[in-house]
């Protein structure tokens, strides 16, 4: 791995990450009546995509980054899913 891949994967998963809070922060309140499950929806297309391109092209960032940040947007919405009132 270069250089560059060390970086995309650690500041790639990191974003990927900042799903997590918002995640906590709906299962401790019990309420997700603010978010927006389009932009999750979105979310979750899109890094579904990138994983998928990553297996193509063999590229360990781009499937490690992508995957944590499907796992975290699957988890906003199945708060969402819970807690929509």
């Amino acid at each position: 791995m270069t250089l560059l891949s060390i970086l995309a994967t650690i500041f790639g998963s990191g974003m990927a990450l900042s799903n997590f809070p918002q995640a906590l922060k709906i299962f401790k309140r019990k309420s997700a009546r603010d978010i927006s499950l389009l932009t999750y929806v979105l979310l979750f297309l899109g890094s579904v995509t990138w994983v998928l391109y990553g297996i193509e092209i063999k590229s360990y960032p781009l499937i490690i980054a992508n995957s944590f940040g499907t796992i975290g947007v699957v988890l906003v919405v199945i708060g969402w899913s819970f807690y929509r009132k």
